[in-house]
């Protein structure tokens, strides 16, 4: 039997797809003008002509620099975390003592407790530590708020994993480390994938520790030099806007190949 089409359905997604779409389409349009067609037409004007100015004097206007810092900012937070967090998962699905258990509480109040709260003594601990104005000195903060939910999400995947597989694998008389590596890694890789993007947003995004923690323009990353883009004479919007597409990219690369892994993960079935 043939279904007949839901027009109402219909037209509500042309109106979402609106919605959504325009105010891509007036970013998107703006990187490509120049800052006097955009004061002259407006935001929602036709554009005279169409340059790359924007892009090109981004990149040529000390933005490359901050691109890279985050660049290197967001990979090694990344890494820390797909060193320590993996072993700290396993640990706690696996072990059966009480000092696990309080491991794993310790890192539940971690979700609790926001970065501004304590970004005071982060601040007095970064610069006795010698790491102020370092780029080190943000990574090193950044992926310790990330590993309480790293470490939620990546155990739920861990849970996942049938006992028996487990027991297989003992009986066989694989060591803990071969079990974590032949069987506990392969089938977590949606847990993993989650935690990547997770992590990954958490350094890429990051504000508050850049902006407590550096100072100088060579340490500065991508959401410390938009503000470049405004001075006392005004804002850059069409500077600014490209200047964001270009923040964009990268993070939306990973999402585009981790989105299936991500939900899946979210969903507490990264193990299956």
């Amino acid at each position: 039997m043939r279904k007949r089409p839901h027009y109402l359905a219909g037209f509500g997604s042309l109106v979402w797809l609106f919605v959504v779409g325009l105010p891509l389409y007036v970013m998107l349009l703006a990187t490509f003008r120049s800052r006097a067609d955009y004061a002259a037409n407006g935001p929602l004007g036709l554009p005279g002509s169409l340059t790359l100015d924007n892009y090109v004097n981004d990149l040529q206007g000390g933005f490359a620099q901050y691109f890279l810092n985050t660049v290197v900012v967001t990979v090694s937070v990344v890494a820390i975390v797909l060193v320590l967090v993996p072993p700290l998962a396993y640990a706690i699905v696996r072990g059966d003592g009480k000092a696990t258990g309080r491991v794993f509480r310790l890192f539940l109040l971690g979700l609790a407790i926001p970065s501004q709260a304590v970004i005071v003594p982060m601040f007095y601990l970064i610069n006795e530590a010698g790491l102020y104005d370092n780029l080190l000195g943000v990574v090193l903060p950044t992926a310790a708020f990330a590993m309480p939910v790293c470490t939620l999400v990546l155990s739920g995947a861990m849970r996942d994993i049938t006992p028996e597989l487990y027991e297989a694998m003992t009986i066989d008389g694989a060591s803990p480390w071969r079990i974590f590596r032949g069987l506990v890694l392969p089938l977590s890789k949606g847990g993993l994938s989650t935690v990547v993007v997770f992590s990954s947003l958490q350094a890429w995004n990051g504000f508050l520790f850049p902006l407590v923690l550096t100072q100088s323009t060579e340490n500065k990353v991508i959401t410390m030099g938009l503000y470049d883009f405004q001075t006392e004479h005004g804002v850059d919007i069409p500077g600014l806007l490209a200047a964001v597409v270009l923040s964009m990219l990268p993070i939306l690369i990973v999402y585009l190949f981790a989105r299936r892994a991500l939900v899946q993960g979210l969903m507490g079935v990264g193990g299956k």
